[in-house]
């Protein structure tokens, strides 16, 4: 292709977060009534627990599970967890990309529970979860955000496992159908799948989860972020619109106005199909093109959402290390220049690699029209570094 493509994205925003605000979002559809008021307040906290009630009503939480809002966006929300109930049991912590990693050094270099597994596998594969005690707790991440890499089921999880599950979910949850039975702790952060403001975690508990804090008290101390207990029982006001932390009420009014869209065109399901349906695009589109390849091997483990995809080709082989980094960089970068596309490269610790988020809030035709512009992009790179 020598000549520019002449229909553009309408909307170009294919970041993997904060990801793309839904469909005809604007400021004047968040209610501002909680603006200026406190969190503790009867407003501040029904606001809250909106919040709450919404996300169970969408994802389809059982009723005998704990959600609560934590400071720290996901990160906050797992290392809570892990603070919270690991120690008490042999521990496995299974990753395949970058944020897995960051569990994977809680672990080793923080926390140091005894008994410890370490389960890793490269970018574009996950490690063998089937080898996993049924004894053991388990901290992995559903959906590898770096590497477009999922769990293609949850059969390797016992049913009638003796240690808890640690389950990071944010770039699946509201895209990928969650196994609720086979999950204990559930994390995830507003501006992955739903594209909201950044900042706050969601927590979601199972009874066995609570049961494990109510009779385990950890070794190591506790910050205040992370304490969830009152005296030997869990806070449940925390879980019914109370926070640990004061919590912005813009970026909360900004989630529900996510979720109240996600309600309007058909709830978890549309969630889902508009999802498949952008990065069946793109997924297509890799195998038809010879130039690229998707990360992950095999397609059971290739995720709906950031979808990511490596250079291949005689060409592309032939050029340094040096070239080989800069080649996606300059795709970007161009398209960037022309508001083609915005925050589609690859993860900074993955390989050279372009990273397409095709997440709930995401157009398909958008993303179809940005491919011939990476086509584009890539001939004109090609010429200049040849």
């Amino acid at each position: 292709m020598t000549s520019e493509p002449t229909v553009r994205p309408g909307r170009p925003f294919f970041s993997s977060g904060p990801t793309s605000k839904f469909p005809d979002w604007s400021l004047d559809k968040l209610s501002t009534e909680s603006l200026g008021r406190s969190h503790r307040s009867a407003l501040g906290k029904s606001r809250l627990k909106y919040a709450i009630d919404l996300s169970r009503e969408l994802l389809g939480i059982p009723d005998d599970y704990l959600i609560g809002i934590v400071p720290g966006s996901d990160t906050g929300a797992v290392e809570l967890a892990m603070w919270n109930m690991l120690g008490a049991r042999p521990v496995t912590v299974a990753a395949w990309e970058s944020f897995g990693n960051v569990w994977i050094q809680d672990a080793v270099k923080q926390l140091k529970p005894a008994n410890l597994t370490v389960l890793e596998a490269d970018y574009g594969e996950i490690p063998d979860l089937a080898s996993i005690d049924k004894g053991d707790d388990i901290v992995f991440t559903w959906n590898g955000t770096t590497s477009g890499a999922k769990i293609p089921n949850t059969d390797w999880i016992a049913d009638d496992r003796e240690g808890i599950t640690i389950n990071d979910a944010t770039s699946a949850i509201f895209a990928q159908e969650m196994d609720w039975s086979k999950l204990d702790a559930t994390t995830y952060s507003w501006q992955k799948v739903m594209g909201s403001e950044a900042a706050h975690g969601m927590l979601i508990l199972s009874p066995r989860a609570v049961e494990r804090i109510e009779s385990y008290d950890p070794p190591w101390p506790l910050p205040k972020i992370f304490r969830v207990k009152k005296g030997d029982k869990i806070n449940g006001a925390i879980f019914e619109g109370a926070t640990i932390n004061t919590p912005s009420m813009l970026a909360t009014e900004d989630y529900i106005a996510a979720l109240e869209w996600a309600k309007s065109i058909g709830g978890r399901s549309e969630l889902v199909a508009r999802a498949d349906r952008a990065s069946k695009v793109v997924l297509d589109w890799i195998e038809a093109t010879p130039w690229l390849r998707n990360m992950v091997s095999d397609p059971a483990k290739r995720t709906n959402t950031g979808v990511c995809m490596v250079f291949q080709g005689e060409w592309y082989d032939g050029l340094s290390d040096e070239d080989k980094a800069a080649v996606p960089k300059k795709i970007v970068k161009m398209l960037e220049d022309r508001d083609i596309g915005y925050d589609f490269n690859g993860y900074r610790d993955a390989p050279p690699s372009l990273r397409i988020w095709c997440g709930s809030t995401v157009e398909a035709n958008d993303v179809a029209a940005l491919l011939p512009w990476i086509e584009w992009a890539y001939e004109q790179v090609k010429t200049e570094l040849s």
